[in-house]
């Protein structure tokens, strides 16, 4: 399995932006497709952007279409969530996710970062 680490997380006012990445080790990060997901407080996890293995192809949640956009660098071994226009309801934890499918269901991702918080106050 790959491991994830993400970045970037903090503290902005609303209409603000923020960049998360994730850094993945290994030399199969080409193979997996990636993902971001996010937690709010007393909230299930739920799916915000993924993209697939050679970036040719992205989805995301309708609450962030728009607004974030999922990228990523193979030569560096490196996803990114760009999130413009950030809102009090975008904070959360947000988690980097690896998987052999491009889905929007978490049980399609296999590796998972430890997190990184994102909060946005109004």
């Amino acid at each position: 399995q790959v491991q994830l680490v993400e970045s970037g997380g903090g503290l902005v006012q609303a209409g603000a932006s923020l960049r998360l990445s994730c850094a993945a080790s290994g030399r199969t990060f080409t193979t997996y497709v990636m993902g971001w997901f996010r937690q709010a407080p007393g909230k299930e996890r739920e799916f915000v952007a993924t993209i697939s293995w050679n970036g040719g192809r992205a989805y995301y949640a309708d609450s962030v279409q728009g607004r974030f956009t999922i990228s990523r660098d193979n030569a560096k071994n490196t996803v990114t969530l760009q999130m413009n226009s950030l809102k009090p309801e975008d904070t959360a934890v947000y988690y980097c996710a690896a998987g052999l499918d491009i889905v929007t269901s978490e049980r399609g991702f296999t590796s998972w970062g430890q997190g990184t918080q994102v909060t946005v106050s109004s």
